[in-house]
């Protein structure tokens, strides 16, 4: 996992195909906060980005996934959620594939926890858990853009 700021991408510690997508000028926190709710994918580009609102919940209501195929940058454009992650993850076949690698788990531990606020982001490779849209106070509606960077792109 990798946490940074839109307007502090060489901060980051990206790996370069990452920080060349969010380099993008449709792609930083004015244009990503400005732009329609749905899907955009550039012409030619093999990831592609959701934009829209979602709700924060306690966080013992959220669930925790992962991915195989697909790494998530997940982007907050308005409002704050807390993002817990884990460092490790041991797949079960118990754990429940709700949608095309999207695997949900109960047993994933979750040691690491962000506030992420306007501009802030998270990177999760394939294979990390995580668990986003935890409310920091009060359960409230966020603005996200929300990455899918295929594996075979990042090297891994």
């Amino acid at each position: 996992m990798i946490f940074g700021n839109l307007n502090a991408l060489p901060q980051a510690g990206l790996p370069a195909v990452l920080r060349d997508i969010l380099a993008l000028p449709q792609c930083s926190l004015a244009a990503l906060q400005t732009r329609d709710d749905g899907r955009f994918q550039l012409p030619g580009a093999e990831w592609f980005c959701t934009v829209g609102p979602s709700n924060t919940q306690r966080r013992e209501d959220r669930h925790t996934e992962y991915h195989h195929q697909w790494a998530d940058v997940q982007v907050l454009l308005t409002g704050e959620e807390i993002i817990c992650a884990g460092t490790q993850n041991t797949p079960l076949a118990t754990d429940e594939e709700r949608k095309p690698d999207l695997f949900i788990t109960t047993t994933a531990e979750l040691p690491v926890s962000m506030l992420l606020q306007a501009g802030d982001f998270a990177v999760f490779l394939p294979g990390e858990p995580h668990q986003a849209l935890c409310a920091a106070a009060e359960p409230m509606t966020v603005r996200k853009a929300v990455f899918k960077v295929p594996r075979s792109l990042l090297g891994v």
